[in-house]
């Protein structure tokens, strides 16, 4: 696609993006820096703000997530909320050797802007989320073995990087959220990944059993992306969250994976494989 294009797509999208806005008029309540996300992070979508750790049950792989996404500024009026806010995160894979080592393998950046629109309508939920974001990738020391002065797996360094944007619209009905997907990659390393990624999910947290102390969850993401040709991804999350489902808290979670790797350095490889994890949720 060429820039022309791109632009006209971008435009169109940020229209759409805007247009639910044009109701907020000047004596809206604005709040600079607020505490909570307008947006929860969709729980079983990978690229979400987390800060925790995952345990594969299968080898001795770890997953080490550091991120956050930070609303900078709530407009809100009556039952329309408009956020502007930024995303900052880190995925990396570990390596667990003995004498408490972890070597890392590889790891993964992503920053960019976000915006966010949420309505409330009769106890429910409707909204979208658009982001602006950039990812690198990169192999670590810790996959290079000095042994043999080779690099792990036969795999060399090679340069990863994709800029897209994104468009999640979603509706809640009270514990159950249900969302879609849709990506656009205008610009990537290698040039061959597919433009496109099409998801769709959703998250059920079951909060009338009675228990303040928790709230047990299941959480399933599909999403189609690809190199030559679209392969189908799943991840699945189910466990407890301690706080208020939809704020923030901590979880303990089992997760199943499979589908592309979702580091950067591997995005050819095919995976499968389970964790338990543990997480600070925003």
């Amino acid at each position: 696609m060429n820039n022309e294009k791109f632009k006209i797509l971008f435009s169109s999208i940020l229209i759409s993006v805007v247009l639910p806005f044009i109701s907020l008029n000047a004596q809206s309540d604005k709040k600079w820096f607020p505490k909570e996300l307008n947006v929860q992070p969709f729980t079983a979508n990978f690229l979400e703000p987390k800060a925790g750790f995952l345990f594969n049950t299968s080898d001795n792989k770890i997953r080490l997530d550091i991120g956050t996404s930070q609303d900078i500024l709530h407009i809100k009026n009556q039952e329309d909320i408009l956020s502007f806010g930024a995303d900052l995160f880190t995925f990396t894979r570990l390596r667990s050797e003995k004498d408490f080592h972890f070597p890392v393998e590889t790891i993964d950046y992503l920053f960019g802007l976000n915006a966010s629109y949420k309505k409330y309508y009769c106890d429910n939920e409707i909204g979208l989320r658009f982001r602006f974001s950039h990812i690198s990738a990169h192999l670590v020391d810790g996959q290079f073995d000095k042994s043999t002065n080779q690099w792990r797996d036969g795999r060399l360094p090679q340069v990863y990087s994709r800029e897209f944007i994104e468009l999640f619209p979603f509706i809640r009905f009270n514990d159950l959220r249900f969302y879609a997907g849709l990506t656009y990659i205008f610009h990537s390393s290698p040039k061959e990944i597919k433009k496109g990624i099409f998801q769709i999910g959703g998250d059920y947290f079951i909060t009338n059993l009675g228990i303040e102390v928790f709230t047990p969850y299941l959480a399933y993401d599909f999403k189609l992306s690809g190199k030559e040709k679209y392969i189908g991804n799943n991840f699945i999350n189910f466990g407890l969250k301690f706080g208020e489902f939809n704020k923030k808290g901590f979880s303990v979670y089992y997760s199943y994976i499979s589908g592309h790797s979702i580091h950067g350095e591997y995005f050819d490889v095919r995976e499968s494989y389970s964790s338990i994890g543990f997480n600070l949720d925003l």
